[in-house]
């Protein structure tokens, strides 16, 4: 049987009577769009992280857009990022008429370099945007200060950091807004597709409200401001707000999995030139995925087929070098680390309920594979 990087079969399997009545809930309600479920989870999300409100979106890719939307970013503005992330993250930033502005990542958690940002900065600068990536946090005090400085807005993307913290602090607190996403994959996963932005200023959230019904607020079939039709699906809503109280849970899983590769894979890092991950200085990390390193990666990847086990690269194509950003003009060469990383990084199977056989056949294969290379 083939093992993959994630897998939710047994976590449905142990939560399936929950989940199942969680469909009941909401098909008993009488309320099938922006009911109980909705405004529930809202508040329950936006109370786990201490912040005064959350407006749920139907993905993640619609909480970044309409979360730049809803801090005044729009034509003519540039938001700085990072090439180092999953693509609808620099989407989100296009669909808003805004450029995409890409600084580098760090060598050692693959993160924003922060130390970039400031030289980044230009008159049409209207946003920063971190992302939160592989489960810590961006160095944001460096981050906040070029924000106030500037008088720039700082959206996080959150969507692969759910629990995580910085310093203590939760991600998704930490700017004038949070986008998370909750794909099925993700530590706080729904059973299908959804996303929330999370701030604690009433007039974004206020506009988040509006953009995600077409524009519309309080009378219907007016619309205020142009918006879109990205309500979070009331039957996800209910799924999460149970998940969610499971949270801490999950993360402990995740982090129960990371410490025995950790140990298992010990070796191959001071031997073979695997490169495990690292947790920044005051992270808490949350390992959404377990990211290794290794310059013959796609041999170590074909070898590891004929184990069983199929693994995946996060991420495999810089966002800078794909043919659809073409058109920012940035070459080969414009951002090392983040190339070099797509030619070294996969992902270990990473997940709650991974069973530890399993785990111990990934450790097994990577020390036959990576001992014949």
């Amino acid at each position: 049987m083939t093992t993959y990087v994630w897998d939710y079969l047994a976590e449905y399997q142990n939560e399936r009577a929950d989940l199942l009545d969680a469909v009941e809930t909401v098909f008993s309600s009488g309320q099938l769009v922006l009911g109980p479920s909705v405004e529930g989870f809202e508040k329950d999300f936006a109370d786990y992280h201490g912040v005064r409100h959350c407006a749920g979106v139907d993905n993640g890719t619609n909480a970044v857009k309409l979360g730049l939307q809803a801090l005044g970013v729009g034509p003519g503005d540039e938001v700085i990022t990072v090439a180092n992330t999953a693509a609808p993250t620099v989407v989100a930033i296009d669909g808003t008429g805004a450029t995409p502005v890409f600084v580098d990542v760090r060598a050692d958690d693959y993160l924003m370099d922060a130390t970039q940002v400031a030289d980044a900065v230009t008159p049409r600068t209207k946003a920063l945007l971190p992302v939160h990536l592989y489960g810590q946090c961006v160095d944001m005090a460096p981050l906040r200060k070029v924000a106030e400085e500037h008088g720039l807005v700082v959206l996080e993307d959150c969507a692969q950091a759910h629990g995580a913290r910085h310093h203590g602090e939760l991600a998704g607190t930490l700017g004038d807004a949070a986008a998370f996403s909750f794909y099925p994959t993700k530590v706080l996963g729904a059973y299908g597709d959804g996303g929330a932005v999370l701030t604690d200023d009433e007039s974004v959230v206020g506009e988040l409200r509006r953009l995600r019904y077409y524009g519309m607020e309080d009378v219907y079939y007016v619309v205020q401001t142009p918006g879109h039709n990205s309500r979070l699906d009331e039957v996800q809503a209910e799924i999460l707000r149970r998940k969610l109280t499971r949270l801490d849970r999950y993360i402990e899983g995740r982090r129960a999995v990371a410490r025995r590769y950790a140990e298992g894979l010990a070796g191959l890092a001071t031997s073979h030139g695997l490169v495990l991950p690292s947790t920044t200085h005051g992270n808490d990390h949350v390992y959404y995925v377990y990211v290794v390193r290794h310059p013959r990666r796609d041999e170590i990847i074909e070898a590891l087929k004929g184990y069983g086990i199929s693994l995946n690269i996060s991420y495999p194509w810089p966002v800078h070098t794909m043919t659809g950003f073409a058109h920012l003009g940035y070459t080969k060469g414009s951002l090392p680390v983040t190339e070099q990383l797509a030619d070294e990084i996969f992902s270990l199977p990473m997940y709650p309920t991974l069973a530890l056989d399993v785990q111990d056949k990934v450790i097994a294969a990577l020390h036959e594979v990576l001992r014949a290379l």
